[in-house]
């Protein structure tokens, strides 16, 4: 017996378990034999975090997804695992050694802080996947991933020399987003540009050799130690005269050039423009098409370096800022100040750091070339996006793509699988200063070692640990660079022999240094579709599962993670990963609000999962999840799917009570009753429309598909008109209409799985207690085929059916007749089927209805309200029941009161200022509340139409 009540705290947890001892969720469970294959990656979640409304939306969709496919026979495979996310868990794992008051990273060393970062993943790493078990997440976690692991960790290397020798990485020095607080470069994800009250200063510029000056403005002043010149339009009339000529640099006193250049703009401020190439991206840009070096003034912890004036070097740069404000005021260059509004990169974790673009050594990814392929795939439909207009983002990008940096002056993460060493003095480059040390790129230390042993002959090499700055490496680089440039020249190398009696031998041992650098975590994870599956091995998951069908992603790492597993898949497979991409949207809060800490609007979905259970959380989701559209969350929306949950666990208890057990060979054909015979074509256009929901992604429509099924058509209509075949019918239609109610309910339990697995895994399994055996969980049973049971004919009746008391009680409640009271209802005008359908279901009718009698007339009597259905006009005498001028005095105010509420409304949306002031959600709103204020009046209005 069904419990009274269903407690989703005292059955997830079993269920969940029961899943994993049966192995529900490996790759092929369930699959029929030769099964076709269906596969989606996991978007790695990183192994600090913890799961947030976004991750319930995102692989609520995966489960719905996997859980479809898996029913429907085929070898499914939810490749699950997580990200090692370099920056998040240093910083966490180094807090952590502070707070215990243990050695710093540096102070215990490398190989002791990574043995503390794995220490740390092992005890507290890894949340989140717990998490989204509680969700209900049927990934095959046998075949968990870590983007450290030692197979995802060869196939990087293997990636990254491969790429390498292509001339696809390389090492320069270019600009990055620099983190001063963390020492490292990062990417444009990890910075978000904040609006800020700041300053806009205006300074001026002596021309050298004139009274004249130019005048620039600029929100970074500190900067301004590191110009080298001053750009001006072109076409700019009011400069072309200084074109060529130099201006002397205040308080640093360095002559720097006037220049012409486009990206100057003589419509923004003076149309001069002070150039920075280390410290502005766009001036890099500019320095670069000018010829200009450089100058970095910056120490890696945004300290001012030996670049700058005597006085402040040393200075915090903020520090510095105010002191060269007080001093170029005091020289008179600073013109005057604007308070405005501006935008600052600040690190997207603590948004307390403040970015700078900063010149340094970095290695880069030649994406450009990379682009090309996975743009092309996209363009030729080979991957597609859902929704579509996602692809003119992934254009966009695509084709304006830059430089990929991909390393990170990190300790936790992949070190970058290169090794320095000094360069022979045979080296073509050896002369070039700017060339630095011979680099050798290798999978492991002894390819590398094998590689330096070529280069420097018969050498010995002495691989050197504690980086490229360690005293023992550069004691030794030095002394060998030395060696190799006292060998060029005879004379030096003469007498350096007299001096020095060992001087043949002081360069027999070359050191050797690995890079101390690691990889972007961008750069792993842009692996995941085939590293997981066992690549660079040819194992048979990657042969079987590769190319993955569908990449569920948010549209923010469209870019970041998307358009990079494209590049890698297509240059290392020569296929695409995915054949689509399905960008869900943004989950805001109930009044269109992007949710944040600071406005405390966070809706933590594990709190709804305690409060209201996972199938409730999922179904909600699931049914706002629109193609294109963000969902608004509102509490009352999962309380109503709760409700949801509740309503099938007491149809299936009603069914129960009432002897509802499947029977063995039942044949829905073989039904006599209209009743059955509808509910079964019901079930099955409900299939039907849930299935191409989900094949097309619709995940609303597919949600809603089945929820307006199973409460509207089964509960509240099928129970309903099954119950006087239950308490006094034939034995026979009793019979069948207990057996097909089994039979539908089996049916509903299938088509919910996929949106709530929970409940409906328990209630299969309690109602396979009685009738036929089950052979298997319902997590891998398969998908209702019912295709051919329409009967056309019962649909059409018991629609008209449903149609009639629908629109009865619809009357009732517009015209606020007393509930008790019972109405009499007159048939005008109705054919021969019309006559049948009402004799045949008058008992269904008359109860369903409230009705006292029904009866035929040859006119629709006055102060009545009329149906019309059909050929035929169904009239409820009204008179005696309710004041019928008291009513329509009602109606007509109702709807006065809504023509102004709609008036008001309307004079808002036609407010250009209001337009352009009011946030979008607000606007939003308002069209919305205008819209359900309509649809409110066009119900009054037929209300009042039916009284006329």
């Amino acid at each position: 017996m069904l419990e009274k009540t269903y407690e989703p705290a005292a059955v997830e947890a079993r269920i969940y378990q029961a899943w994993l001892d049966a192995g529900a969720f490996k790759a092929g469970a369930g699959a029929k034999p030769g099964a076709e294959t269906f596969s989606i990656v996991i978007p790695p979640p990183n192994v600090t975090g913890s799961l947030h409304i976004g991750h319930a939306l995102n692989n609520t969709i995966q489960d719905i997804l996997v859980r479809f496919e898996r029913m429907r026979g085929k070898d499914v495979l939810w490749q699950p695992g997580m990200d090692h996310a370099g920056i998040a868990t240093q910083m966490i794992v180094e807090r952590k050694l502070m707070e215990q008051q243990q050695p710093s990273r540096r102070e215990m060393g490398r190989e002791e802080f990574l043995r503390r970062v794995w220490e740390w993943k092992a005890e507290s790493g890894g949340t989140i996947l717990n998490q989204l078990k509680r969700l209900g997440a049927s990934a095959d976690w046998s075949r968990e991933r870590f983007t450290m692991d030692d197979g995802l960790s060869e196939a990087v290397r293997k990636v990254f020399v491969g790429l390498y020798e292509k001339g696809l990485i390389y090492r320069a020095k270019r600009l990055v987003n620099w983190h001063p607080g963390l020492e490292t470069a990062i990417s444009d994800l990890e910075v978000e540009n904040i609006e800020t009250n700041g300053k806009m200063w205006h300074l001026r510029y002596p021309i050298e050799g004139s009274t004249e000056t130019i005048t620039v403005a600029t929100t970074r002043p500190e900067t301004m130690l590191g110009d080298l010149a001053v750009a001006v339009h072109p076409d700019d009339e009011r400069y072309q005269h200084l074109i060529g000529k130099n201006v002397i640099l205040p308080i640093v006193g360095r002559k720097i050039p006037i220049i012409a250049d486009a990206y100057a703009d003589p419509e923004l401020g003076s149309g001069a423009v002070k150039i920075t190439p280390a410290h502005d991206f766009n001036d890099f840009e500019v320095g670069q098409r000018h010829g200009l070096k450089p100058i970095n003034i910056f120490t890696t912890t945004a300290k001012l370096n030996g670049n700058v004036p005597a006085e402040y070097r040393g200075l915090d740069r903020f520090e510095a800022r105010e002191r060269l404000i007080t001093e170029l005021e005091a020289m008179g260059v600073l013109v005057w100040i604007d308070e405005k509004k501006i935008m600052v990169p600040f690190d997207e974790k603590t948004k307390q750091v403040v970015i700078e673009p900063y010149l340094t050594d970095q290695w880069f990814v030649n994406a450009e070339v990379l682009a090309g392929p996975a743009t092309e795939s996209v363009r030729s439909g080979r991957t597609k996006f859902v929704p579509q207009n996602w692809e003119n983002t992934y254009f966009a990008w695509m084709e304006n793509i830059k430089p990929w940096c991909i390393s990170r002056q990190l300790w936790w993460g992949h070190q970058i699988p290169a090794w320095y060493g000094p360069r022979l003095n045979t080296d073509p480059d050896f002369s070039n200063g700017s060339a630095g040390p011979k680099v050798f790129v290798a999978a492991t230390e002894a390819e590398a070692i094998a590689q330096a042993e070529a280069y420097y002959g018969k050498r010995k090499i002495e691989v050197f640990t504690g980086g490229m700055t360690s005293p023992d490496y550069v004691k030794a680089y030095q002394g060998f660079d030395t060696t190799q440039r006292d060998r060029r020249n005879p004379t030096t190398w003469a007498m350096r022999k007299e001096k020095d009696p060992f001087a043949e031998l002081s360069d027999s041992k070359v050191p050797l240094q690995r890079d101390e650098d690691v990889l972007d975590t961008w750069f792993s994870s842009a692996l995941w579709p085939f590293s997981t599956l066992g690549w660079p091995e040819n194992t048979e998951e990657l042969k079987r599962y590769y190319q993955t069908d569908v990449l569920v992603t948010g549209f923010d790492i469209i870019f970041f993670w998307v358009a990079r597993m494209m590049m890698m898949g297509l240059e290392f497979l020569e296929e695409e990963p995915f054949h689509t991409v399905y960008v869900h949207a943004l989950v805001r809060d109930e009044h269109g609000q992007k949710m944040s800490k600071t406005k405390g609007n966070v809706i933590d979905p594990l709190n709804l999962v305690d409060e209201y259970g996972a199938d409730a959380t999922r179904f909600t989701l699931a049914a706002m999840a629109a193609q294109g559209r963000d969902l608004r969350l509102a509490m009352s929306r999962v309380e109503g799917y709760r409700n949801f949950v509740t309503k099938l666990w007491n149809a299936a208890r009603f069914l129960e009570m009432n002897d509802c057990v499947r029977v063995e060979g039942y044949e829905p054909k073989a039904n006599l009753l209209a009743v059955n015979r509808w509910i079964v074509s019901a079930t099955t256009k409900a299939v039907d429309a849930v299935t191409a929901a989900l094949t097309d992604y619709r995940f609303n429509e597919a949600a809603n598909a089945a929820y307006d099924f199973v409460w509207g058509t089964f509960c509240d209509w099928y129970v309903e008109l099954a119950k006087p075949v239950f308490s006094e019918g034939e034995p026979a239609d009793k019979a069948e209409t207990q057996a097909t109610a089994a039979y539908v309910l089996d049916q509903i339990l299938k088509l919910l799985h996929p949106f709530m697995p929970f409940v409906t895994e328990e209630l299969w399994e309690q109602t396979g207690k009685t009738g036929p055996a089950r052979d298997r969980q319902l997590v891998i049973s398969s998908w209702p085929d019912i295709a051919e049971l329409v009967d056309e004919k019962a649909t059409a009746e018991l629609d008209w059916l449903v149609s009639l008391v629908s629109g009865i009680r619809s009357v009732r409640q517009e015209m606020n007749v007393p509930a008790g009271a019972k109405a009499k209802l007159l048939v005008v005008g109705a054919g021969a089927e019309t006559g049948t359908r009402v004799e045949a279901h008058l008992a269904a009718l008359t109860r369903l209805a409230r009705l006292d009698s029904v009866d035929y007339a040859d006119e629709v009597p006055s102060e009545s309200a009329q149906i019309v259905l059909g050929e035929a006009i169904f009239a409820l005498p009204l008179g005696g029941m309710i004041d019928l001028d008291a009513e329509r005095a009602r109606l007509g105010k109702d709807m006065a009161k809504i023509d102004g509420d709609v008036e008001k409304i309307e004079r808002k949306l036609n407010n250009p200022q209001f337009v352009s002031k009011a946030p979008e959600e607000v606007i939003d709103e308002q069209r919305q509340r205008r819209d359900e204020a309509l649809e409110r009046r066009a119900r009054l209005a037929e209300a009042l139409e039916r009284l006329s």
